[in-house]
């Protein structure tokens, strides 16, 4: 596989005084398109509000920075005004409509991740907006809007002209906003950085998984995510995604190494990683990452919503259920280098802190 699977930046599509709207695109990442997998960043300033919209993909959302207000409404439905704060996780299945506002002076940034297999170019989002200079009913004729809304042509001339922006506008001071209401989060977020850990291991690191068990909406989205950090200078074991999913890792903080191995043994990327890179690994492509010093956090999503993971180092690898004599045979090794291998990492697994 001769792709480029080297991690790249967001480069910003659109944006003003309100905030910014950035994504990854496939002509610079081709996994994107390989994978039929979209990523993309929002960030709003102070007063900043991403207008109402809906999405040609299913995706999770997840905070990076900040806090705010999102509003959902799933079809059918009605809107939830929910809080959001760094380390939610949302997910957004096909045709739900949000909107997101920053009142706070630290900026809101928002990271979606999501599947472009039924989206209109693949490996990218596209978003229609309800309102704005772009907005959908800016392409209807008058007459068409006001026999929709049972509304006098001068008052739809209003609505679907007065608002000059388009994405992203700066909302003026004073202007009020629904409120959130705490219930509202009820099975629409799970934060990563509370939630009861998945995998908590000493100087190792932790990891929070997001299934269909602790947020049971992303069975509408088809997709997994989880939240590792790895502790300064830990590893992470190599492994692969063993029912054929992709992983999308973004970097949320510090920094440190990564390798990825595949057919044949080739190792296809060797590679610093930081925050704000974002990488593909194909199926069944096998990754390890190290931490620099200061640590290593990432988010990832996966293309299925239970994803399950084969390791390849640690207690509970593939090494140790396999017989001694397959291993001496496989290695083409003594009895004695068998046992020294089979000896090692007994107690440990996924995570290695450091020597």
């Amino acid at each position: 596989m001769d792709l480029d699977l080297s991690p790249k930046l967001a480069k910003k599509v659109y944006g003003g005084d309100g905030g910014s709207y950035h994504a990854w695109c496939p002509s610079e990442l081709p996994m994107l398109r390989e994978g039929n997998i979209g990523a993309a960043k929002l960030a709003l300033e102070k007063n900043g509000l991403a207008l109402p919209r809906y999405s040609d993909s299913a995706k999770v959302a997840y905070v990076l920075q900040g806090c705010g207000v999102a509003g959902i409404v799933l079809p059918e439905s009605e809107e939830k005004v929910i809080a959001i704060k760094k380390g939610d996780a949302i997910a957004l299945p096909f045709g739900v409509v949000t909107w997101w506002y920053n009142q706070e002076d630290t900026s809101l940034v928002v990271l979606f991740l999501g599947d472009t297999s039924k989206a209109h170019k693949a490996g990218e989002f596209t978003d229609f907006f309800l309102t704005g200079s772009n907005g959908i009913f800016t392409g209807f004729t008058t007459e068409f809007v006001s026999r929709a809304w049972d509304l006098g042509e001068d008052i739809v001339k209003k609505l679907v002209g007065s608002q000059p922006g388009s994405g992203i506008v700066k909302l003026d001071d004073g202007i009020k906003m629904p409120e959130p209401k705490k219930v509202h989060r009820n099975g629409m977020v799970l934060n990563c950085e509370e939630a009861p850990l998945d995998v908590d291991i000493k100087n190792g690191g932790r990891v929070v998984v997001l299934n269909t068990q602790n947020l049971p909406l992303v069975s509408q989205v088809g997709l997994g995510a989880d939240l590792v950090r790895l502790d300064g200078s830990a590893m992470c074991s190599p492994g692969f995604s063993c029912d054929s999913a992709l992983q999308v890792t973004y970097i949320v903080s510090g920094s440190g190494r990564a390798q990825v191995v595949g057919v044949d043994g080739k190792r296809v990327l060797e590679t610093t990683v930081k925050a704000g890179n974002l990488f593909i690994v194909p199926r069944f492509f096998v990754v390890s990452k190290i931490a620099d010093p200061d640590g290593l956090a990432w988010f990832s999503i996966i293309t299925t919503p239970n994803p399950v993971f084969t390791h390849l180092a640690g207690r509970t690898s593939a090494w140790k259920a396999l017989s001694p004599e397959v291993l001496q045979a496989s290695f083409n090794v003594p009895q004695d280098v068998e046992k020294a291998f089979s000896s090692k990492r007994m107690d440990s697994e996924i995570f290695f802190p450091p020597n």
